[in-house]
This record gives structure tokens, sequence and C-alpha cells, in this order.
């Protein structure tokens, strides 16, 4: 009987500890908003040595993952003809900004099919936003 008692006092100990880390990590900055099957170009902060530049990495994002402070997302890109896949924390300081390039149709939120396709069946559809033209009345 008493071992039932402590699995539950642990993990009502366990949802304490996640609470007190989310409120720790504060607030994620403001980013646009993407999704999965979405092209992205995310300008990365490095250090190398006492020097610090912006590299870009852009790619498709295969997935969004996590809550509040503790979000990530994967980005895949093809670099020489070898898939390279990256995880960005949402909320890490060395992320600049993140540019959308192109929004993506999938139906699906991780798209991990994508691994396996190569040329042009690893294409994703492009979302179109059309909108209407202003009515002209000439003068």
């Amino acid at each position: 009987m008493q071992p039932i008692l402590e699995n539950l006092n642990t993990t009502a100990m366990n949802a304490n500890i996640l609470n007190f880390i989310h409120e720790q990590l504060g607030n994620k900055p403001k980013l646009p908003v993407f999704k999965a099957g979405d092209t992205v170009t995310v300008h990365y902060k490095i250090k190398e040595g006492d020097k610090e530049r912006v590299q870009q990495f852009q790619g498709v994002v295969i997935q969004r993952k996590g809550i509040a402070a503790t979000e990530s997302f994967t980005v895949r890109k093809i670099s020489n003809g070898v898939g390279v896949e990256r995880i960005f924390p949402v909320t890490s300081p060395f992320i600049d900004k993140i540019d959308v390039n192109k929004s993506g149709i999938v139906r699906r939120a991780r798209i991990y099919y994508m691994r396996e396709l190569t040329g042009k069946s690893a294409r994703i559809a492009e979302k179109k936003n059309y909108t209407t033209a202003k009515e002209v009345t000439p003068a």
C-alpha cells in the first residue's frame, strides 16, 4: 500500500517542478507564426573566440513540440546532398530573428516522412494568399 502513495506524491511533485521551471524561464520572445511544412530562415548568433556573428540556417520546419518555455522546433535542409536537421529552442537567446519564406500545405504536425523523400517528391506545395485588388474609379 505504501509504494502507491509514494508514486502519487512523486507525480504531483514533478508537476510542481515543471510549473516552477516554466515560471523561471519567463516569457518567450515574439516570433512569427509558423508551423510544420513552412520554409524558414533562422538567424542564429554564433560565438567564435571573442567575436560574435550571425549564421543563417534555412530549411523546412519538420516539427514543433513542447509548451511555453520548453518549446522547440526542428528545421531540416539538404546540404551537399546530405540531410541536416537542427533543433532550436524557442526561448534561446541566440536566435536573432526568424523569417518565414514560404508557407507550406501539409496535413500533419510532424512531417518525418520528408526524411525518406528526395528530389521532386520532397517538394511541399506552397500556400497562396490571394488578395483582391481595390477597385479604381476613373477620374
